[in-house]
């Protein structure tokens, strides 16, 4: 379990990396270059995506990395980050994948408490 949560934290965070890199480059752009009335419009909290653009992919691939030696650290980073990412982006076409993968990972190491190693976190 602690092996699939990390190579669903890793794959999750490069997944988070793609929209970060776009929703930080529309949020910058429209900064730059205005507004276009119906096709680019500024979203409501530019800040809060930016953040999101930052830490999801941070969190998730470090809670993925974590997962194997500290289950219980690296769980909650990966669940931080799919509700960072769900909170600011929403559950959409482009953020599905990144949100679920980085989810599940954080449910398996929070569930792999005895059976892969003999150190358990609870």
């Amino acid at each position: 379990m602690r092996n699939a949560a990390l190579t669903l934290g890793v794959i999750g965070g490069v997944f988070a990396m793609l929209v970060g890199f776009f929703s930080y480059g529309y949020t910058e752009a429209v900064d730059r270059y205005g507004e276009i009335e119906g096709l680019a419009e500024q979203v409501g909290n530019v800040g809060l995506i930016r953040t999101a653009a930052i830490l999801g992919p941070l969190l998730a691939i470090a809670g993925g990395a974590m997962a194997k030696a500290r289950a219980l650290w690296g769980g909650i980073l990966l669940l931080v980050a799919a509700g960072l990412m769900y909170f600011a982006y929403g559950f959409n076409v482009f953020t599905m994948f990144p949100i679920a993968f980085t989810g599940l990972g954080g449910v398996l190491a929070l569930a792999a408490g005895k059976p892969d190693e003999p150190k358990a976190h609870f």
